[in-house]
């Protein structure tokens, strides 16, 4: 634990000023319950699983039901029925509004908050089973005792599948995996008791990494060592909590232009924008009321769909090309001496390293490491072989395998090696923008790429064109998005006049 955090955990100050009055609060913004403890909060995935699973249960609830109901004495004339009334009833529980906010992190646990998340579908649903088998026809009598078998096989299921789901939740790895990280900005009195608050009242929604501030005083660093801090372990959050002395809205934005590489969301007390901030979003963040100043382009849930699509087509993709591939490797093998794969660093998503993979297209004695020198037309370093699998843009496809380890994406913003430059400088001094881009995963290829923003960078021009399409595709992404850039690549990019 840090000597700040260290000091905070004992503090008592009091932290009174800090809270804002929910009367303050625009309509729609999600609130606390009551107290520091009764904050809950929405986490994406977490939500999904619980959907899906509630949905899963229900589905499994019903088929044992029809079982049992087929088992004794249904008449099979009445089977079909009986079928139609467990479909429309399960539809009937699915489509069923739902309080989406007591799914919330803790509420989940809670049992009072499930029982009312969960009892008006399960008895919409119930009602509507009972509701078709009168219309048509069956006896009342009947009637009820079906559906009150319908109730307890579902309400058994859901059961099952809600204490198992809270005992998961609640143990020590799945909780610290759901609390979010959040480290502060500011050396202030303000600062203190934010984090005060924070570290030792809200324990079961957020860590504290710390307190990061430039003027120095009880802090754990700089806001330069938050930003090397967040490359290696990943922060949830950031808030910027200065007070008036320490600065405005001015110090704010520029503060908020040195976290434009950070993974994080950015937050920042509402006191200090005074200007022009009335369309910012206000959110609840425990007590707090904040101004949101920056999101991350991709939800954890966003993030797990982008994955899951890119393991499922990379692994099909890499069946299909197998022979494709094994003939590469034969002729470049044939054609020089040297590996078949090059590797080389690059810097990726969250702004770290890691070795990419490619069909060796240079002979091994010329080969560029830090691709301190680009690869231009008619490059006496481009092996036979390998002057082709440039141009069909071939030498890309091992990559597969780094979007396998997680290192990359299919589709996303090319990842360029350490010694890049564009105007004869490195790209990220070439562009301050530039760092933005590995806000997400790297990919294959892109929609710079498929635009005809690639091949070699000279000016910084041809840098400044990649960014703002990185940075476009980074705003507008959806899994759509994505599909289409891979069909548009196959189309327009194997044959590209760019490649070489």
């Amino acid at each position: 634990m840090s000597e700040a955090l260290r000091h905070l955990k004992n503090d008592e100050t009091d932290l009174s000023p800090l809270s804002v009055g929910i009367d303050s609060i625009p309509r729609g913004v999600h609130t606390a319950r009551s107290g520091d403890d009764g904050f809950a909060y929405r986490h994406p995935v977490l939500t999904q699983v619980v959907v899906v699973s509630d949905a899963m249960s229900v589905c499994l609830a019903i088929m044992a039901c029809i079982a049992w109901q087929r088992i004794h004495d249904t008449p099979d004339e009445l089977s079909g029925a009986l079928l139609l009334a467990n479909i429309m009833a399960a539809g009937a529980f699915f489509l069923f509004p739902r309080n989406v906010p007591l799914l919330d992190v803790p509420d989940l646990t809670r049992i009072s908050y499930q029982i009312r998340y969960l009892l008006p579908p399960v008895v919409f649903g119930g009602v509507i089973f009972c509701t078709v088998l009168v219309m048509l026809s069956w006896p009342p009598g009947v009637t009820l005792r079906m559906g009150a078998e319908w109730l307890v096989f579902v309400v058994i299921a859901l059961l099952i599948e809600r204490c198992v789901g809270t005992y998961i939740v609640q143990t020590h790895a799945v909780t610290r995996r759901l609390a979010r990280k959040v480290a502060i900005i500011g050396s202030g009195a303000e600062a203190t008791q934010m984090a005060s608050r924070i570290n030792a009242r809200m324990q079961r929604i957020f860590r504290l990494v710390g307190i990061f501030d430039d003027q120095g005083g009880n802090v754990d660093g700089t806001i330069e060592k938050l930003v090397l801090h967040a490359r290696e372990d990943h922060i949830d959050a950031v808030i910027i909590c200065l007070s008036p002395a320490e600065g405005g809205q001015q110090q704010v934005m520029d503060i908020l232009w040195r976290l434009r590489g950070v993974l994080a969301d950015v937050y920042v007390v509402p006191s200090l924008m005074t200007e022009d901030c009335h369309g910012w979003p206000v959110e609840r963040f425990g007590p707090f009321s904040l101004t949101v100043l920056q999101r991350r382009p991709l939800s954890e849930w966003d993030t797990l769909e982008k994955r899951a699509f890119d393991l499922t087509a990379s692994m099909l993709l890499l069946v299909a090309l197998a022979p494709v591939l094994g003939l590469v490797a034969l002729a470049i093998k044939l054609d020089s001496r040297g590996p078949v794969l090059f590797c080389q660093p690059r810097q990726g998503f969250n702004n770290r390293y890691f070795n990419v993979f490619k069909f060796r297209s240079m002979y091994t004695d010329m080969a560029d490491m830090d691709a301190a020198r680009q690869t231009s037309r008619a490059d006496p370093r481009v092996t036979r072989v390998g002057k082709w699998i440039r141009r069909l843009s071939i030498d890309e496809l091992p990559q597969l395998f780094n979007v396998l380890r997680g290192e990359m994406s299919l589709v996303g913003p090319r990842p360029h090696a350490p010694q890049t430059r564009a105007g004869g400088q490195l790209l990220h001094e070439a562009m301050e923008e530039y760092v933005a881009r590995h806000r997400v995963q790297p990919g294959i290829t892109g929609w710079a790429q498929i635009n005809g923003s690639r091949g070699e960078l000279v000016t910084r021009d041809d840098l400044r064109r990649r960014v703002v399409l990185d940075l476009e595709y980074i705003r507008a992404w959806s899994i759509w998005l994505d599909i289409k850039i891979i069909f548009l690549t196959i189309k327009r990019e194997i044959f590209s006049r760019n490649a070489f």
